[in-house]
């Protein structure tokens, strides 16, 4: 064998190795950035779980009340539209963007809102507050806000470690190559340090 032969086929073994080596790298971090995403996809579910169990107390919450109390009806009112809001306004994870999340927490925060506004305004009713029913739905629905924080908290972090890998140099080029986006977080509503206020 020639020696010119040789030192061509040592260079297409060489530059061979590379490409084989970039392929498996690429493979690598893509099926990494489909684990996270799916990952995001998961805990995505997981707030709307807790948002739904939300929603599916609300309606018993609001009886027990209605049928306890005799207050302003605004208020029970108030809570009734935002849980119809809220559960019209639904994400699909695959395609969050920061304005259609702010969208979804402007639904949800108004619902949380006017729940907060009914629990001060019940505080004023011991007789209510006085009954077993009450008492466990409150406390389920306290439960389940408890277990929405948790959740949101969980899901900002994958989606933290999500996009953090997808930004990192050289993953940034397979990530805009294969359209792998950053997908957005949840914040703190404006006002939600404030306590509602409820006067009579």
């Amino acid at each position: 064998m020639k020696k010119g032969c040789l030192v061509t086929i040592i260079i297409v073994a060489f530059f061979g190795l590379i490409v084989l080596g970039v392929l498996l790298w690429g493979t690598k971090v893509y099926n990494s950035m489909v684990t996270m995403q799916e990952g995001v996809t998961s805990q995505w579910g997981n707030v709307e779980t807790q948002y739904q169990r939300r929603v599916d107390l609300i309606p018993n919450f609001v009886n027990t009340v209605k049928g306890a109390a005799s207050f302003e009806q605004e208020t029970l009112t108030k809570v009734i539209e935002a849980r119809a809001k809220a559960t019209q306004v639904t994400l699909d994870p695959t395609k969050m963007t920061a304005e259609n999340m702010q969208q979804f927490q402007a639904a949800q925060g108004e619902l949380s809102s006017a729940l907060s506004r009914l629990m001060v305004v019940v505080e004023q009713y011991p007789e209510l507050k006085a009954t077993q029913n009450y008492r466990d739905l409150q406390v389920e629905l306290e439960g389940t806000e408890n277990r929405i924080s948790v959740e949101r908290r969980k899901f900002n972090e994958v989606a933290r470690t999500f996009n953090a890998y997808i930004k990192r140099f050289p993953q940034n080029f397979l990530a805009g190559m294969f359209g792998f986006t950053a997908r957005p977080y949840f914040e703190s509503m404006e006002g939600a340090e404030k306590a509602p206020q409820v006067t009579f």
